[in-house]
């Protein structure tokens, strides 16, 4: 996985966007080296889990700084990118912030976005990373968040519905099609795509077409490496899964599940639905919801010469502060016990994947927690040969795109060829448009 992540130092160059205007001007408390006493904003989204977790190791910070006090802000993702662009438009964004890769582009594109933290290292234990994990964070040489885990998505399986239909999990994606018409006769589906994660649907038509060609959709520095007829075999693909009875349509899932996330859908609760393309790092909200042990990990789907290639990695999260904090020096304390303290780590467990700090990751395999779901992923996705995702592909915007024409191909307002002839416009547009 190491030799995928050296390939995003070259993110530090190639931001370009301009940057956000009609701010309000705030003065910044230089650091000083001290801790004082004051009360710290901290944002995350998540599931349940993350949020119990990250709960119970804000009130052990509160034991060990009592005259720091951290007030929590939380929600799920859907919605919390517009959230959180609002805030730091306003000026009003929490002194310290989980992030997403792609922010780094909408709201640091020229490094100042968010506070150095390079500048700050009295107070947070860098040595714990590699420099690689660190150039995750970098941009224009400005240290602005430093990634707290690598993940990847993989296929999670429900055993007592794969069980039942006495049904293996897939290995190849032509053993995948081949399921759907075995579950169909029970009015079950093997895998379903959370349509309110933005890009999951999208995102495994890519890893599929990115297989077959060799050709990255969106590379590292922005540029667009698929054809008009990759995007029309990806979205041909996904047309077929719905086709094949394999996943619901959209129509389907937006009539089922209405506006709630796949991992809160009875459809999944209930077993109708019996896998999930998910985040190592989130996987946990699915477990959470079915009977102990009965998530599983899944193979990564191969070619029929047993070809992995294709599957992507990235950040799946980073921590930065507000570059208007006026307490640097403890937002930075309190993001060094979030990713180094060995307490918060046994805490935390792998609510947000494998740590990629070596002492926490330290403290999890001596407790022995370092196991289940996201360790699982984790090693499947270093043992193949992956591709670092753009933060390009994750872009609000261009999520829009490929919600269009993924919608467009399943109501059949539209066919393959025109969906994709539109997609490849608008995002080659899109990407020459913000990097100018």
């Amino acid at each position: 996985m190491e030799k995928n992540i050296l390939k995003a130092a070259a993110l530090c160059c190639v931001v370009t966007l301009s940057a956000c205007s009609g701010k309000k001007e705030h003065s910044v408390t230089a650091p000083d080296g001290k801790l004082d006493k004051c009360s710290l904003r901290f944002s995350w989204w998540g599931g349940d889990d993350r949020h119990e977790a990250t709960l119970k190791a804000i009130d052990l910070w509160n034991k060990k700084y009592p005259n720091i006090s951290i007030i929590p802000e939380y929600g799920g993702w859907d919605g919390w990118t517009e959230k959180v662009n609002s805030q730091v438009r306003g000026g009003t964004e929490p002194d310290i912030m989980q992030i997403n890769y792609d922010w780094l582009i909408s709201m640091s594109p020229d490094g100042n976005g968010f506070y150095d933290l390079d500048t700050l290292n009295d107070h947070i234990d860098f040595s714990n990373f590699d420099d690689e994990v660190l150039s995750f964070g970098r941009v224009d040489g400005k240290l602005n968040a430093v990634a707290v885990s690598i993940s990847g998505r993989c296929l999670f399986y429900n055993s007592e519905v794969f069980s039942k239909m006495g049904a293996d999990y897939p290995e190849t994606w032509n053993e995948l099609l081949s399921l759907g018409d075995k579950f169909s006769k029970d009015e079950l589906y093997p895998l379903d795509l959370d349509i309110q994660s933005g890009s999951t649907a999208w995102y495994l038509a890519v890893v599929y077409v990115q297989q077959q060609t060799g050709r990255q959709f969106i590379t590292i520095d922005g540029e667009l490496g698929f054809t008009v007829e990759d995007i029309k075999n990806a979205l041909s693909f996904y047309k077929q899964l719905e086709d094949e009875h394999v996943i619901r349509t959209v129509r389907i899932r937006t009539d089922e599940d209405g506006n709630a996330a796949l991992y809160q859908s009875p459809e999944f609760i209930g077993g109708r639905v019996a896998g999930v393309l998910e985040w190592g790092s989130a996987v946990g909200k699915y477990e959470s919801v079915l009977p102990d042990g009965s998530l599983e990990t899944g193979p990564l789907l191969s070619d029929e010469n047993g070809n992995t290639s294709g599957w992507m990695i990235k950040p799946s999260l980073l921590y930065a502060i507000s570059k208007n904090t006026k307490h640097p020096d403890e937002a930075a304390a309190f993001i060094d016990f979030m990713l180094n303290d060995e307490e918060c780590a046994e805490i935390l467990g792998t609510t947000r994947g494998i740590p990629s700090s070596a002492s926490a990751e330290k403290a999890l395999e001596k407790s022995g927690a370092l196991t289940g779901l996201a360790k699982e992923s984790d090693d499947l996705l270093e043992n193949t040969d992956t591709i670092t995702i753009s933060p390009y592909m994750e872009l609000s915007r261009m999520k829009d795109f490929y919600n269009t024409a993924i919608e467009a191909v399943s109501y059949g307002t539209s066919d393959a060829d025109t969906a994709a002839k539109q997609m490849y416009d608008s995002v080659k547009d899109y990407l020459e448009k913000i990097k100018k």
